[in-house]
């Protein structure tokens, strides 16, 4: 007697079961309602920039995450690069926004990042190269920084 095999559905290769599974992981991260707000709250404050050079070097370098007019890239609509855009520019704001009353407050610690080269983020450079600062512009931020918002040194020479 003769013995039928019949035909056994081939499985799919493992890498192939592990990208179905990574493509439906990433579907279904899309439903989680954090990092798609995108607000951009109204002015509440103007800083009077000491020039017009410091207002677009900060605005080419910073202002995506220290003010209240954050350019929101596609991506930014898709999770989870999403969460991490909402998280970056969430802690920038909560840290110095020019937009903001009593904003000039943190701006020597900002001016002492951006003279570090710890501002703008790393991570941030790689999508923006335009905040790419040259060492002549990274000074002239710096500068700029204490001339519109006061350094501690002259703040506490003025209560003297």
């Amino acid at each position: 007697m003769a013995v039928t095999r019949t035909a056994q559905p081939r499985r799919p290769h493992p890498l192939v079961r592990w990208l179905g599974g990574l493509a439906g992981a990433l579907v279904l991260i899309q439903l989680v309602p954090y990092g798609r707000a995108h607000a951009n709250p109204p002015a509440q404050a103007q800083p009077t920039w000491d020039s017009a050079q410091t207002k677009a070097l900060f605005g080419r370098a910073c202002a995506d995450c220290h003010s209240n007019q954050t350019k929101w890239p596609w991506y930014s609509n898709v999770a989870p690069v999403s969460w991490l855009v909402q998280n970056h520019v969430d802690d920038g704001r909560t840290h110095f926004n020019i937009h903001v009353p009593g904003f000039g407050r943190d701006a020597d610690e900002a001016a002492g990042q951006v003279r570090e080269g710890e501002m703008p983020e790393k991570t941030y450079l790689p999508l923006h190269p335009e905040a790419r600062l040259s060492a002549a512009e990274r000074d002239r931020l710096v500068q700029g920084l204490a001339a519109t918002f006061g350094s501690d040194s002259q703040k506490s020479g003025e209560r003297d």
